[in-house]
C-alpha cells in the first residue's frame, strides 16, 4: 500500500527529502510496519522517531491521522483505512514543551 507521511522540519533536513513522503508498507498496515519502512528507505531517521533499541516511541513524537492522535496507540494496531489508502496523510511532528 502506498502511504503519505508529513514530516516535521527537522526530518525532512535531515532525510533530505520533501514535506510529504510516499511508502510502500505491506500488509498489515501498522504504525511499526510503517515505521520499519520509512527507517528501511530513509536509514538517517533510524532512532530519531523511536528508540533504536526498545522501538518505543520517542519523547516529544507525536503522530495524528484524520484530526486524531495515534501517539499512544498500540504500534500493532492497525492504521485508519483512509490512512492505508493513501487518501489521508499520517502526520509525524515533533511536540514541544516548556514554560
Amino acid at each position: 500500500m502506498s502511504i503519505r507521511v508529513i514530516l516535521p522540519q527537522h526530518l525532512r533536513n535531515l532525510a533530505k527529502v520533501p514535506k510529504e513522503v510516499v511508502l510502500n508498507v505491506g500488509q498489515p498496515v501498522t504504525m511499526s510496519s510503517l515505521l520499519d519502512t520509512l527507517e528501511e528507505q530513509y536509514p538517517v531517521l533510524k532512532g530519531t522517531i523511536r528508540d533504536s533499541s526498545t522501538s518505543l516511541r520517542r519523547p516529544y513524537v507525536r503522530f495524528f491521522a484524520l484530526e486524531a492522535d495515534l501517539s499512544n496507540q498500540d504500534f500493532g494496531d492497525p492504521l485508519p483505512d483512509l490512512v492505508v489508502t493513501g487518501e489521508e496523510p499520517l502526520i509525524i511532528l515533533g511536540a514541544m514543551a516548556g514554560g
